[in-house]
């Protein structure tokens, strides 16, 4: 059952980060791509997916945020990612400011996927 969870759990990551990145590339150079209907519905449903697997995992292990240090700094990290993420998509007026709030966004991401592999935390 851990496998299971784990694994779903992993490939929802990747795909959310794929997505990301490539919803990112076409708001720069192509944006007329991000009005397609399927574009606005599938990362929904990735990040649903990442978003159960994640506590089915938490679950499985009876470790939870706020009470494990390492799951408690990988909501914050999820949350920063979806915020500047928010921000590199939609928020920023300016290309510039797109472009840092998306280095940015990498940026957590890298750290919150360290966090996960280690289990400790950064802080």
């Amino acid at each position: 059952m851990y496998m299971m969870a784990k694994h779903l759990h992993l490939t929802a990551v990747a795909l959310s980060i794929i997505f990301f990145i490539l919803r990112f590339i076409w708001s720069q150079f192509n944006p007329t791509v991000l009005s397609k209907k399927w574009l606005k519905i599938l990362p929904h449903v990735i990040d649903t997916v990442l978003l159960g697997s994640a506590i089915w995992l938490c679950v499985i292990l009876s470790q939870y945020p706020f009470a494990t240090a390492w799951l408690t700094f990988k909501v914050v990290g999820v949350v920063l990612y979806i915020v500047f993420g928010l921000f590199a998509l939609k928020k920023a007026k300016t290309a510039m400011g797109r472009w840092s709030f998306f280095v940015a966004a990498l940026g957590v991401l890298m750290a919150t996927a360290m966090v996960a592999v280690t289990k400790q935390p950064l802080f």
